[in-house]
C-alpha cells in the first residue's frame, strides 16, 4: 500500500443524488472503510475551498495576537465551552500537556431555554471577519456531515433519514487548532494520542503530522491531500453500531512547521441516548447520555473544568474513564 493511499479515499458526490442506488453505493464505500480501518479521506462536490481558505486566513491572524488578547475570549469565561484554549489547558494524561492551542466553537445557541452545559451562545473575539469567516465554515461542514449521518444511516440498515431527528440543536464542535513549532520541543506530542468522544470527525489540516494506530497496533502516518477531508470514527458510533466501527486512536506527532487543523466533531443532540441501534443483535454496549458523555469526557481533560469538580462547583454522574474505546496500543 502505497503512502498515498494508506487510508480508503471515498467521494461523497453522489450523497447528493436523488438516485437511490447511487447513494447506497457511497453507504456500502464509507461502511467498509468505518469498519476496517476506522479513518478514511473523503473528496466531493459539496466542499467549498475557498470557505476552508478563508477560515485559515481568519485562524492565522487570531492566533498571531499576544496572549493577553487571546486570553480576553478565555475558554473558562463561556458558558457553552467556547473560546481560546492556551497550551497546556487540555491535558489526555496528568504532568503531560499537548503543544497546541485552540480556539472551540460550538453550536450557537442564543435561547434562554433548553440551555446545558455544552449548549449556549458561542463567545467570539472581538473581530466580525473571524464570526463570519468561522460560522460560514462551520454551518457549510455541519450540512456535508448530515449528509454523512444519512450515509451511516442506510449503511446500518436503518431509515437514511433516521438521524435527523436527533441532531438538530446537537453540540458539535468546530476546533481551530495552531500547533506552533518548537525546535526544542524533543518528543513531546502535538497532541496526545486518544480516541474522539463524538460521533465522527471531518478533519482539514495544513500540514502533516496526523498519525492513527492501526489494527496492528502500530502507528501510521497520514500524508496531507490537497482539498480533502479526513474522516474518522467516534465512541458514540462505535456504541452505535455496536461495534461494526470501532474509535480509532490518533495523534499529532512534534511538527516540523507550524501546523493548522481544523476538526468538526459531529454529535447527537444533548439529551439523545446512544445505544446500540443495529437490527437482530444483542446489545454490547451499555447506553449513555449524549451531552453528559461529552461534557463528562471533556472535564477530564480540560484545566478549568477539572478545578470545578475538584472544588465541588460541578458533579460528573455516570463518568466513563478516558480511553474506554477503540483499540489499545500493544
Amino acid at each position: 500500500m502505497s503512502n498515498l493511499h494508506v487510508l480508503p479515499l471515498v467521494d461523497i458526490s453522489k450523497l447528493s443524488s436523488p438516485d437511490l442506488a447511487e447513494r447506497l453505493t457511497v453507504a456500502a464505500a464509507l461502511d467498509r472503510a468505518s469498519k476496517e480501518v476506522g479513518f478514511l479521506y473523503l473528496t466531493g462536490t459539496q466542499f467549498k475551498p475557498e470557505l476552508f481558505k478563508a477560515l485559515h486566513e481568519s485562524a492565522k491572524r487570531y492566533f498571531a495576537q499576544d496572549l493577553q488578547t487571546k486570553m480576553n475570549h478565555y475558554i473558562g469565561l463561556s458558558e457553552n465551552h467556547s473560546g481560546y484554549v492556551p497550551i497546556g489547558e487540555e491535558r489526555f494524561v496528568e504532568n503531560s500537556y499537548d503543544l497546541k492551542e485552540a480556539y472551540d466553537v460550538n453550536y450557537d445557541h442564543l435561547d434562554i431555554a433548553d440551555r446545558r452545559p455544552l449548549i449556549g451562545p458561542t463567545q467570539w473575539p472581538n473581530d466580525p471577519d473571524f464570526k463570519t469567516h468561522v460560522s460560514n465554515y462551520y454551518q457549510h461542514i455541519k450540512a456535508v456531515g448530515q449528509q454523512i449521518f444519512q450515509s451511516f444511516a442506510l449503511a446500518l440498515g436503518l431509515d437514511e433519514h433516521y438521524f435527523d431527528a436527533h441532531i438538530s440543536k446537537a453540540p458539535s464542535q468546530l476546533r481551530l487548532i495552531h500547533y506552533p513549532f518548537h525546535a526544542d520541543a524533543q518528543d513531546q506530542d502535538g497532541i496526545g494520542a486518544h480516541t474522539d468522544y463524538e460521533c465522527f470527525t471531518l478533519l482539514l489540516p495544513t500540514a502533516s503530522g496526523l498519525q492513527v494506530l492501526n489494527k496492528q497496533g502500530q502507528w501510521i502516518d497520514i500524508p496531507l491531500l490537497e482539498n480533502t477531508l479526513v474522516m474518522n470514527v467516534g465512541d458514540m458510533m462505535e456504541i452505535l453500531s455496536n461495534g461494526r466501527y470501532l474509535a480509532t486512536k490518533h495523534r499529532v506527532k512534534k511538527v516540523s512547521e507550524d501546523r493548522y487543523s481544523f476538526p468538526f466533531f459531529f454529535s447527537c443532540d444533548y439529551d439523545y441516548v446512544i445505544q446500540p441501534i443495529t437490527q437482530n443483535e444483542s446489545p454490547q454496549y451499555p447506553a449513555l447520555q449524549c451531552g453528559e458523555h461529552l461534557f463528562n469526557q471533556t472535564a477530564q481533560t480540560f484545566q478549568y473544568l477539572k478545578d470545578k469538580v475538584k472544588h465541588g462547583e460541578i458533579q460528573l454522574q455516570n463518568a466513563r474513564p478516558l480511553y474506554s474505546f477503540g483499540l489499545n496500543e500493544d
